[in-house]
């Protein structure tokens, strides 16, 4: 079998797919994704497709280290996220030609099934009260929110105890069963980090995400000693030596590497199983589409320490470009309360609906995001 073609495209609300074809008809789909940066990491694609034209497709291993590392500049968002994409295909591709789901071919499965949670919001929300219901009723039984709005270095304790009467409303509302994980979007600087801890605790949150920059991934340790709730981090990692060294930092409890910016399936199970070393669990970020979900999703079928999966079908962003939208069989994901069933079709279990992908391709989106300035006109994370 050679791979003999490919085709990129950059749909709404801001996914990058591709297409790889072989000569013998069978057909890969992948996610090379990178929110706000897609059409860079399409050009990248294009390069690396050079070496992949005419090479057979199951040999995943064989091409994943070449294209990692046979360039001498090696590993970032762009990169990563490019080799990401490719390597999806490459495993869609090999299940299809063998008739199994990825996950087989991964070692198996260790679960039937994985929790799942939903984003609801919470920069400046009105209704997440309403919302976190809205999961409950649907069948989760987790949910994620944004923290705060912007955080300067040292700011207002009224942005402090706005965030706390939301979190402290949602569980009133929700009960104590329901996960609630608090996502600080690498906004919270250290010393505001802190505090968010100490306060926060007695809410009981399933985890906070994020809680610093990946710049400063040094100080989760020191503020891990604030608070006795698991901190997540790792959607801005891109390989597994970059969560090296995070793991051996201590101070952490839940991995999230994404698997459209991580290196791919190949890469996230090496992280995944490396995690489990440190009694580390894994929770793939995932707000992207159908075959990054597919992919995050067979990772989790045969890893241990997986606990949780995020995913974004029906979330109002996507409204009019969900992830259901751009597959035929959207019984693929199957949810029975609050948990995905393990993805049984051949490679990732996804058919693209191909005429959809083509007619929102000619959109051709150039998202970015948004731009936050702090009270004195400074940059503010978003």
């Amino acid at each position: 079998m050679k791979i003999v073609s490919y085709e990129t495209f950059i749909v709404p609300p801001r996914w990058g797919f591709i297409k790889i074809v072989t000569d013998e008809g069978i057909i890969g789909w992948g996610e090379p994704s990178l929110e706000g940066r897609t059409h860079t990491v399409h050009t990248c694609v294009d390069e690396m497709m050079e070496y992949l034209i005419g090479k057979d497709p199951r040999d995943i291993e064989l091409h994943w280290n070449y294209l990692h590392r046979s360039s001498f500049y090696r590993g970032g968002p762009v990169f990563m996220s490019a080799l990401a994409g490719i390597d999806q295909a490459l495993w869609d591709i090999k299940g299809k030609a063998l008739g199994v789901p990825a996950y087989q071919l991964l070692g198996g499965k260790c679960r039937d099934k994985i929790r799942t949670y939903s984003w609801i919001g919470g920069d400046r929300p009105d209704d997440v009260v309403r919302m976190a219901k809205e999961k409950q009723d649907e069948g989760f039984t987790a949910i994620k929110m944004n923290a705060t709005e912007e955080l300067n270095y040292i700011d207002d304790y009224s942005k402090i105890d706005a965030l706390l009467t939301r979190v402290q409303s949602i569980r009133d509302a929700v009960g104590s069963d329901m996960g609630i994980g608090i996502d600080f979007h690498g906004r919270v600087h250290k010393a505001m980090a802190k505090i968010l801890m100490r306060e926060l605790e007695p809410m009981h949150p399933m985890f906070v995400e994020e809680i610093v920059l990946p710049e400063h991934l040094d100080a989760i340790h020191e503020i891990a000693q604030y608070g006795a709730i698991p901190i997540a981090t790792g959607e801005r990692l891109h390989s597994r030596w970059d969560f090296k060294t995070l793991l051996e930092r201590g101070g952490i409890d839940i991995i999230q590497p994404d698997v459209c910016h991580c290196g791919g399936i190949t890469e996230m199970k090496k992280i995944a199983s490396m995690a489990e070393t440190y009694d580390v669990a894994l929770a793939p970020h995932c707000p992207l589409g159908p075959v990054a979900l597919a992919s995050s999703v067979h990772v989790d079928s045969c890893s241990q320490n997986a606990i949780i999966q995020e995913q974004s079908i029906g979330i109002h962003y996507n409204k009019g470009n969900d992830v259901l939208d751009y597959i035929d069989n959207k019984d693929a994901f199957t949810f029975e309360e609050g948990y995905c069933l393990n993805l049984e079709g051949d490679g990732l279990g996804v058919e693209i609906n191909e005429a959809f992908m083509r007619e929102q391709g000619k959109i051709n989106p150039r998202w970015r995001n948004p731009h936050w300035t702090n009270k004195d006109g400074s940059f503010a994370e978003w």
